[in-house]
């Protein structure tokens, strides 16, 4: 499963590319407020941080308008997803940009029959909103399994995108799910790498080595 993550801080975004465990990027100007950064340069940053799929969205909410504001960020670089919330207006756009060869990235997803118009259509990928749907009383994990099951009787090569992502359980039930991709807030990212038994194995095993009082390999 490839994790994004989910960021307009180029610090963040930067360190964990270097780690080596993101794939990708999803952004948009609400991240980027909430980080204090201007969004266009973000953006700037980030297209020259990260080789991977950057998903951009779009503000128009009518079909033509939605259309050529995706051309425009499509055409700002070759890793850009443009994504398009899934409404009437969101589908129309997305038909017309599929066939133009334009990566889109459905969001706001909310069932997994909206997961499968979008696949209908074309999208590159498929991003349904799992804390949200928790957080209005859905079972969210099943959805996800629903788009799965769909996807996979019917052969749609739209990727499956798990947002929304609100704990390090999240992350585990997408990989589970047999989600494409889990997009991932920075601390989040941070607790999957720490465990405090790790921690704790850490310490038994440095002061077992100096209580032996063994000399270094090397």
């Amino acid at each position: 499963m490839k994790l994004f993550i989910d960021s307009a801080n180029p610090t963040q975004i930067q360190e964990m590319w270097d780690l080596g465990i993101i794939d990708g990027v999803t952004t948009n100007p609400s991240l980027a407020a909430s980080a204090g950064v201007d969004y266009k340069t973000a953006v700037e940053v980030i297209l020259k941080t990260v080789d991977g799929d950057i998903s951009l969205e779009v503000l128009s909410t009518e079909a033509h308008e939605m259309v050529v504001e995706a051309r425009k960020l499509a055409a700002m670089h070759h890793n850009i997803v443009v994504k398009l919330p899934a409404t009437l207006d969101g589908l129309k756009a997305l038909r017309t940009l599929s066939a133009e060869s334009i990566r889109i990235n459905m969001t706001l997803v909310f069932s997994a029959n909206q997961a499968l118009l979008a696949a209908k259509a074309g999208a590159y990928i498929v991003s349904p909103f799992v804390g949200r749907l928790e957080d209005a009383g859905e079972d969210a994990i099943n959805i996800i399994h629903e788009i799965r099951q769909i996807y996979d009787n019917y052969d749609f090569q739209t990727q499956i995108l798990f947002a929304s992502v609100r704990s390090t359980l999240h992350v585990k039930q997408a990989a589970l799910a047999g989600c494409d991709i889990a997009t991932v807030p920075y601390d989040i990212l941070q607790k999957l790498i720490n465990h405090p038994l790790t921690d704790v194995g850490l310490k038994k095993f440095l002061d077992d080595f100096v209580k032996s009082k063994q000399k270094p390999l090397i």
